[in-house]
């Protein structure tokens, strides 16, 4: 009797045991080009970056030294990548004017930045997806342009990552456009970003996604000591800054002001990055940025675009903003010795799964709505077909509403489903995906009421 009681206890645990596994389905594509991010071509980058003394937005034109120099690097490299990409990629500088500010621009300056774009296949998806960090270093006097701005971690790191991924992204194909973008000016008030993101919405750029890579490299925090390169951050918004009076209203209405654009990429990178990139978990950070700081995605999110920040989980203060110095047995300043290149490479290769991902995808279902016309105990979600790309079938992702993530997806190849889950109870949203098995980002339904 013990015997056979063991043998059912066994088979309840090995039934339970398989209830849980995961199966996770990886692109092959996508997983060999993740696998092909090299840790040590990382560390090359920044430290050539950091070899330039000051990366400092307003430093001196010098052929050696200071932010043109290395401006002139990078674009060197994204040059030199562009043989591989049978003319899809093409490199240039994108030179501005910064009026003077009475701030941190003394007097109207010339600034650029460089920017690199992988041109799409299909003439008629024109979504366009922006990847970038910015260039410009400091030191603890923001205003000082020439003292040592070694800028290693910040934000070395974020522009190693977007050359790399230049490197391994323009050897494929996409239906839609990558920018590859080292902006500067963040530093001295998100100039570059804020004057390509006014660029963006004048010429009525159909930018689907931003992704701001800002310090990616440091995972050993100050003070609190604590080493760690297996978590990173994304800052999303949730109530979007630039939201309309008719958005307002349809949020209040819905409770959705933790489902908006932003967030929902958010969501999407912490899916599809955990899916490719081993040892490396996605926290969702309920902020559009740190605490009272801001950063490069901010001024894409003010003229209405979708934006997240990418950043290190632990942040090391006695090496972000100093002065390179020895002081009370603490070496201060941001240093390449500081980076840790193999955390780099894992917060690289979740910018790599979700563009290669999004940009293979098909675009968002179109005009999702859930229908709240009578009281039910069932919930009916109906959609129409992206506009741009093919799509095979759709999810609808369904999460209760203190979750923070989708918790089931159900299948359908038409354009309406109805499940037994009550729209009280649970938050909804529609995913298109293609002939590949790439999803789009998620939308969130508005009430269909007549």
């Amino acid at each position: 009797m013990r015997k056979i009681l063991t043998l059912i206890a066994l088979f309840t645990i090995n039934l339970n045991i398989q209830a849980q596994t995961q199966i996770i389905h990886r692109d092959a594509v996508i997983e060999q080009m993740v696998r092909e991010i090299s840790a040590e071509n990382l560390e090359k980058y920044v430290r050539d970056l950091a070899t330039f003394r000051t990366r400092h937005t307003l430093s001196a034109d010098h052929p050696n030294e200071g932010i043109f120099a290395s401006q002139k690097y990078v674009l060197d490299l994204f040059q030199s990548f562009e043989a591989q990409s049978s003319g899809r990629l093409t490199s240039y500088f994108d030179e501005f004017v910064i009026p003077a500010d009475g701030r941190r621009i003394q007097e109207d300056s010339r600034l650029r930045n460089v920017m690199a774009t992988l041109k799409g296949t299909d003439p008629n998806d024109d979504r366009v997806f922006i990847v970038s960090a910015h260039i410009d270093s400091r030191a603890l006097d923001v205003m000082d342009t020439a003292i040592d701005a070694p800028g290693a971690n910040d934000d070395g790191s974020g522009v190693a990552a977007v050359i790399e991924l230049a490197r391994i992204l323009s050897k494929k194909s996409f239906p839609a456009t990558i920018h590859f973008v080292i902006v500067s000016g963040e530093e001295q008030g998100l100039k570059g970003a804020a004057y390509l993101a006014e660029k963006a919405k004048n010429e009525n750029w159909n930018l689907a996604a931003m992704l701001n890579n800002d310090m990616l490299g440091n995972s050993f925090s100050s003070e609190t000591n604590i080493n760690d390169n297996t978590r990173v951050r994304i800052f999303s918004e949730g109530v979007p800054v630039a939201e309309t009076e008719r958005m307002e209203a349809i949020r209040r209405y819905t409770n959705g002001e933790n489902d908006s654009k932003s967030r929902q990429l958010a969501r999407y990178i912490k899916e599809v990055g955990e899916r490719y990139v081993d040892q490396l978990e996605v926290k969702l950070i309920y902020r559009n940025d740190r605490f009272l700081r801001g950063g490069d995605h901010t001024p894409f999110a003010r003229e209405g675009f979708t934006a997240v920040r990418i950043t290190e989980m632990n942040e090391n203060y006695f090496h972000q903003h100093e002065n390179v110095r020895l002081e009370d047995g603490i070496q201060y300043g941001d240093l390449p010795e500081f980076v840790d290149f193999e955390y780099i490479r894992k917060n690289t290769g979740i910018n790599l799964a979700v563009l290669a991902s999004l940009a293979s995808a098909p675009s968002e279902p179109q005009n999702v709505g859930i229908d709240v016309r009578r009281l039910s105990n069932t919930s009916t979600l109906r959609w129409e077909a992206p506009e741009k790309g093919k799509a095979k079938g759709y999810y609808i992702l369904m999460r209760e509403t203190d979750a923070s993530m989708w918790q089931k997806k159900f299948y359908t190849e038409d354009n309406s489903l109805t499940i037994p889950y009550s729209k009280d109870n649970y938050f909804f949203a529609v995913q298109a995906v293609g002939e590949g098995g790439h999803e789009s980002m998620a939308v969130f339904p508005q009430p269909i009421t007549r």
